[in-house]
């Protein structure tokens, strides 16, 4: 071991191999789940020492007389995942490769609506440099102040925008790659046609670093709206919710670029736990949706769009109550109540989180099933409902009852409410996995809610293109 560290630090410099110290900041997943140790923390500058930290670790690795010696490679961002996939785990065996120094914008083609980023680039800082620029990258994350492209691409993420940009994978043109062999994929084509072969890029975005190591990406730019407005409506029943929805796209079309629903005890924790905060109209209603309607033609043309949705939407009975922001700073303390909703519910305790999908049509039928299936079988339970209606991703989070031990509840309860859930997501046609990605916590409920033809395949692309499995395994399948 000592010879491959030895090897690392001539690689990328003694000042950037961490082995002793402190390393929670890279060991320990974001929401405390899990803290590993690693081998060492290794910061690469460039991709060039990347290819070279792989091919030194791959080496090592066939040295070994057995495969169980060798060492592997966790590649991290931000360390910012909710789904445990970006830090060891405890064998101290693997190598976590930071690409947090790789944070250079390569590039912008304003011409081609592109921007050429390195993996490490902070999201907050490449809508900024996009903004100043005139141009709009619209990937927006609740993390987006630490959180890194790279990680975004890796596990897909999707965020408050999809409803009409999309996930991550939408936003991207091209990826530099360097493969677990050690090699550099040179990807990052602006193109918005190439039909030449298999999409290796679509292949590597939401695999969790377990086929290679994305170290830069070319990503699509948007111009900057004229308008952007934000409205907050109270609404009866998620089924109102729906037909707002289907109200919202008939009258802004492509303007609806953000739609979110948020449970009454969601809101209720974001008004305990952050009393400076004002949270509209959640004590009238049982939900409440966030809508934003981005406009290309000016501010009175929003305006007048969202009146008629809005008046609409009451005729219809579908909205009890609205506000609708007339600033900037108002429309942005409205997005700041959603996104501190998972820091308001992580004060109130350790919690069951779930990040699902189902159609937006089924959305209504399964919160009500599922929901009674957990109260029959945890009375008392507390159901945090909140997320994406507008592109039927939801974050189906489940609290202890009142005085009830959090982490007694996590250790006692994690494997029944899991499996309702689950059972529940598939029966209604979803996904157990929206936009959180796999990691290592959803890993072995793979085997049971993706068929059989699906995960073979997800095997032989995994053993095709990392036959020693060192880029970091267990995650996302079992090989």
């Amino acid at each position: 071991m000592q010879t491959l560290l030895d090897e690392l630090r001539h690689i990328v410099g003694n000042a950037h191999v961490f082995t002793d110290g402190d390393l929670t900041a890279w060991e320990q997943d974001w929401r405390k789940r899990s803290h590993g140790k690693a081998l060492a923390v290794v910061r690469p500058a460039c991709t060039e020492e990347v290819a070279r930290v792989v091919k030194a670790c791959a080496a090592h690795h066939l040295l070994q007389r057995h495969p169980a010696s060798g060492v592997s490679i966790v590649p991290q961002g931000g360390n910012t995942g909710l789904a445990v996939g970006s830090t060891p785990d405890d064998s101290g065996r693997q190598i976590v490769l930071s690409l947090q120094r790789m944070n250079t914008v390569r590039g912008l083609d304003a011409d081609n609506l592109t921007m050429t980023v390195e993996a490490g680039c902070i999201l907050q800082n490449l809508q900024e440099r996009a903004e100043e620029a005139n141009f709009l990258f619209p990937l927006s994350l609740a993390a987006e102040g630490t959180c890194t492209i790279g990680g975004n691409l890796g596990t897909n993420a999707g965020g408050t925008q999809v409803v009409r940009y999309g996930n991550t994978r939408d936003l991207c043109l091209g990826l530099e790659v360097v493969t677990a062999q050690g090699e550099v994929w040179h990807g990052l084509s602006g193109l918005r046609k190439d039909n030449t072969g298999y999409d290796l890029r679509d292949l590597y975005i939401g695999s969790e670093g377990t086929l290679g190591i994305i170290t830069a990406a070319t990503l699509k730019l948007y111009p900057l709206p004229a308008a952007r407005l934000t409205a907050w409506a109270a609404v009866p029943s998620l089924e109102a919710a729906v037909t707002l929805l289907g109200l919202a796209h008939r009258h802004l079309g492509a303007g609806l670029t953000g739609f979110e629903a948020m449970g009454q005890f969601a809101l209720s924790l974001v008004a305990k736990h952050f009393a400076q905060l004002r949270v509209p109209l959640h004590l009238d209603a049982p939900f409440c949706v966030l809508l934003e309607n981005s406009d290309h033609e000016s501010e009175l043309h929003a305006h007048t769009q969202f009146e008629h949705l809005l008046e609409t939407a009451f005729d219809q009975g579908c909205v009890t109550d609205a506000v609708v922001s007339e600033t900037l700073a108002q429309a942005k303390q409205l997005w700041h109540v959603r996104e501190s909703i998972p820091l308001a519910q992580a004060l109130e305790g350790l919690n069951i989180k779930h990040d699902i999908s189902v159609p937006v049509s089924a959305i209504p039928e399964f919160v009500r099933v599922t929901d009674a299936l957990l109260e029959a079988a945890i009375p008392g339970v507390r159901l945090v409902n909140f997320g994406h209606l507008g592109d039927g991703n939801l974050h189906y989070n489940v609290q202890a009852p009142a005085g009830v031990d959090a982490a007694a509840f996590l250790r006692d309860q994690e494997a029944l409410v899991n499996r309702i859930v689950f059972d529940s997501v598939v029966a209604h046609g979803g996904s157990i996995s929206a936009e959180h990605g796999v990691g290592s916590l959803k890993v072995e409920h793979m085997a049971h809610y993706k068929s059989p033809v699906a995960l073979a395949m997800m095997r032989a692309v995994k053993q095709a293109l990392d036959p020693l499995n060192i880029m970091n395994p267990g995650r996302v399948i079992r090989v």
